[in-house]
């Protein structure tokens, strides 16, 4: 059986957490935050989770880690 190749694209924006989860950077945060209210742009600053329901896929992208 051949080994499984990572998806390079999937690599560079998840990180599975110590428990076994799998955080992601949140979006609309590249630029233009001018028009977002300060409360806002401070809550795009954490990651956010994986939903459950596409942990299963993300993982299959993410083999080695």
């Amino acid at each position: 059986m051949p080994k499984i190749k990572t998806n390079k694209g999937a690599a560079k924006r998840f990180k599975k957490t110590a428990s076994g989860k799998i955080k992601h950077k949140k979006a609309y945060r590249s630029h233009i935050q001018t028009k977002m209210s300060p409360k806002r742009v401070r809550q795009l600053r954490k990651h956010g989770m994986v939903h459950k329901t596409d942990q299963k896929r993300v993982e299959r992208m993410l083999p080695n880690d």
